[in-house]
């Protein structure tokens, strides 16, 4: 399993698009620096058949608590020893999340090199739905969750968006 946490800003995120010759796109919105903060675990099964998506929301960085919630969230859905791949992130060196998978021996966590986030196939994961929320202005949180989740559950639904999440990532895959 690969997890990591990310930040959906309701600042709109702008990208190159398509208009008519002479009738430049304007995004308008409010300079709002809130923002909803995701955790997400990429899980491979065992026989490399099938990739799950789960994800939790929060209106605030993520904290070790819920770290902690989510992992917990993710033992009771995954059956098996469960090999967890993250970033060396302040988060998980916190002392409740060492004392949890101390505790949870089906844990087995190994961090990815330093530096290295494009090792981590959740980052693209987090580039897909960025992508669908580009050049779009959400009035509030409510809006951009919304949108999000949206996004987020056609990744989850498409086994080949989440391969291709696995594929970009340069993690030596066979």
């Amino acid at each position: 399993m690969f997890l990591d946490e990310s930040g959906f800003l309701l600042i709109p995120n702008v990208r190159k698009t398509w208009s008519p010759v002479g009738c430049t796109p304007h995004l308008r919105h409010s300079y709002r620096r809130e923002k909803l903060s995701t955790i997400s675990g990429l899980t491979v099964s065992p026989h490399r058949r099938r990739l799950g998506l789960y994800v939790q929301f929060h209106c605030r960085n993520v904290t070790g608590g819920q770290v902690v919630g989510f992992l917990r969230h993710l033992l009771r859905h995954v059956r098996g020893p469960v090999v967890l791949l993250w970033d060396g992130g302040k988060i998980h060196k916190r002392a409740d999340v060492a004392a949890f998978i101390r505790r949870h021996p089906r844990l087995q966590v190994h961090p990815f090199p330093g530096y290295a986030p494009d090792l981590n196939p959740v980052e693209f994961v987090w580039t897909k739905a960025k992508h669908a929320l580009s050049n779009t202005a959400h009035e509030d949180l409510g809006q951009l969750g919304a949108h999000l989740r949206r996004s987020l559950r056609r990744i989850r639904n498409s086994q080949r968006l989440l391969w291709s999440c696995i594929h970009a990532s340069e993690l030596p895959w066979p």
